[in-house]
């Protein structure tokens, strides 16, 4: 692929829209599908096509695999911290009603927003970590 000027191009100009799509898959999962785990999928196939196109090693520079890493464990942290919040409050476990002071509404949506982030951070570190170490074994063609 080093050669191939089109497929160079057209992977910088793609990767950023992949990028804003992921982040509308997000968002707009509260009103229609999508959510974490989709964008998480799609944000990590962002990354998937860098290292196709320009190399294993040049993508392992610009997301190094310690970022990877600890994407996947600050994503569990704040799926489960949502949570521990919740009980703070004197809730039970992941009861978003609490997390606005007297506002039941406003509290569901911040609890879907922590979670629904915390889903993509994992999936999006786990994604990634697994397309790594499939790539990056030896002897594959």
């Amino acid at each position: 692929m080093t050669y191939n000027i089109i497929l160079r191009i057209a992977t910088k100009v793609l990767c950023p829209f992949i990028l804003i799509f992921a982040l509308y898959v997000q968002f707009h999962g509260d009103y229609g599908p999508g959510g974490g785990f989709q964008a998480g999928v799609i944000l990590a196939a962002a990354f998937v096509l860098y290292a196709l196109v320009y190399g294993l090693e040049n993508c392992r520079r610009v997301l190094p695999p310690q970022v990877v890493y600890a994407c996947m464990a600050l994503g569990v942290l704040i799926y489960a911290g949502t949570g521990v919040v919740s009980v703070l409050l004197g809730a039970d476990f992941l009861d978003y009603n609490v997390l606005a002071h007297g506002d039941p509404i406003h509290g569901q949506h911040r609890g879907i927003f922590w979670v629904e982030l915390g889903v993509i951070t994992t999936v999006f570190g786990t994604m990634v970590s697994i397309f790594y170490a499939i790539a990056g074994r030896k002897g594959l063609n």
